[in-house]
């Protein structure tokens, strides 16, 4: 929970420290200045360097290979520069997704999370969906609109709004807001759910929103997280509930030492050894498939990639990284993966060593194969939401701040009960089912 002065409300809080990130970038600024200069330089003396080898290339021919080549992950060099404007634009997009996250959560929450609730779990859902579907459409219009990043959409043409399991290889912290661009264009924004570590849940904000969301925290030991994953998995079982399970079976994300780490193991171990993604822990999916298989439509195996370099989420605020996202989506239908525990695991390590060769090629072609002509999203229904959240976000600040003080005690009760929550991981179940069981422990009682 955030912690602010007696005397300070959590708008001047966000405005605070977001500028002191802004302080933060223009030093950072500078190292990118640098580093863009020190590229030019060593740019320039290669070119002389290559003018003066007598016979093997011709000026076009550098020129081809130079534009040819595809831009390496590992670039320590970004997209776009840190201007001031960027940085700006960067600090105000923060302020906005901090601001309107917190008034959409404590005013909305009670009343779809609590009071739905308590009536019914699908039609709860469904408002939740609904409500935070809108605010999570923000971020695609960031991405590809303000940021310009080409969003590129490869392999199976994937039909709208399916009950899927989606797995995915983890490069970055960012991934799983990259299928946000996916799930927004299938109708399913508003429905997707991640398994994530639980250390997440304790983000100011996020945490919370991590909570109403459904999003199922894990300690990534499984003796512990068997259990946590049945409980909650159980709770997504009804087919008329819309679903899409997102699953990272690496368990964290990619970087060289871990592969380094992971390649050992399966020399070791007699497993494939993989260069571009870490071996995937097979537990964790094997159980959401016996768990949910009776009620799935398919499987969505999604391979990420990015041109230049992996961006962090600061890069996606200040629009620095990434230039392209790519997307490679194979469709599995449920009935084609094994049912034994055994062969699950076995045909995971296969969807890996097919995610690696993919990005194998993907660094030396850039692009994956079989490339989708997605429909873009429209400028005009993010505009229009934006407006719509920011208005809400505006009146309901006002009174907040400035009307009655029921506004200031409704928000301090709702931070209170999704703090509890999201600590205790407490998630309500209709009346109807406390009612059910507090007759029948009296049966028991008397029997």
């Amino acid at each position: 929970m955030i912690r602010t002065k007696p005397n300070q409300t959590p708008v001047t809080f966000i405005l605070t420290h977001t500028l002191t990130i802004s302080l933060l970038f223009k030093k950072y600024n500078i190292y990118i200045s640098n580093n863009l200069q020190q590229h030019n330089q060593n740019r320039r003396y290669k070119e002389k360097t290559d003018s003066n080898q007598e016979g093997r290339f011709s000026n076009r021919s550098l020129k081809m290979e130079e534009v040819c080549t595809p831009l390496k992950s590992d670039s320590r060099l970004k997209h776009r520069p840190l201007t001031p404007l960027r940085l700006l634009r960067g600090v105000i997009c923060l302020v906005v997704f901090l601001s309107t996250a917190f008034i959409c959560i404590v005013y909305l929450s009670p009343l779809a999370v609590v009071g739905l609730r308590l009536i019914s779990i699908r039609y709860s859902r469904k408002a939740v969906s609904f409500f935070f579907g809108l605010w999570l459409s923000m971020w695609p219009f960031l991405f590809e609109k303000i940021n310009r990043t080409k969003v590129v959409f490869s392999g199976d043409s994937i039909p709208m709004r399916e009950r899927v399991l989606l797995i995915a290889n983890h490069r970055t912290e960012v991934d799983w807001m990259y299928l946000w661009d996916l799930a927004l264009r299938k109708g399913r924004l508003g429905s997707i759910k991640y398994i994530l570590k639980s250390s997440l849940m304790k983000l100011p904000i996020f945490g919370w929103g991590f909570h109403l969301l459904e999003f199922i925290a894990v300690e990534r030991k499984w003796e512990i997280d068997e259990q946590i994953l049945q409980k909650n998995l159980s709770t997504f079982q009804d087919p008329k509930d819309p679903l899409w399970l997102s699953l990272f079976p690496e368990g964290t994300d990619y970087t060289e030492q871990k592969c380094k780490s992971s390649k050992k193991f399966a020399a070791e171990a007699g497993l494939p050894v993989l260069s571009n993604v870490l071996l995937p822990k097979t537990k964790g999916f094997h159980t959401c498939l016996e768990t949910l298989r009776d009620s799935l439509d398919a499987v969505y195996d999604v391979t990420i990639a990015y041109k230049n370099q992996c961006p962090s989420f600061l890069d996606n605020v200040f629009g620095l990284d990434p230039s392209e996202v790519h997307l490679h989506i194979r469709r599995i239908p449920i009935e084609e993966i094994p049912i034994s525990e055994t062969k699950a695991a076995s045909w995971l390590m296969d969807a890996f060593q097919i995610k690696d060769q993919l990005l194998s090629d993907f660094n030396v072609q850039g692009h994956f194969p079989n490339q989708l002509n997605e429909e873009k999203i429209s400028t005009f229904k993010c505009l229009l939401t934006l407006i719509v959240i920011i208005s809400f976000t505006a009146l309901f600040t006002y009174f907040t701040l400035f009307s009655h003080i029921g506004f200031k005690l409704y928000v301090g009760l709702s931070c209170a009960y999704l703090s509890i929550a999201t600590r205790f991981k407490i998630q309500l179940k209709p009346l109807a089912n406390y009612v059910h069981a507090f007759y029948n422990s009296k049966k028991q009682k008397n029997a």
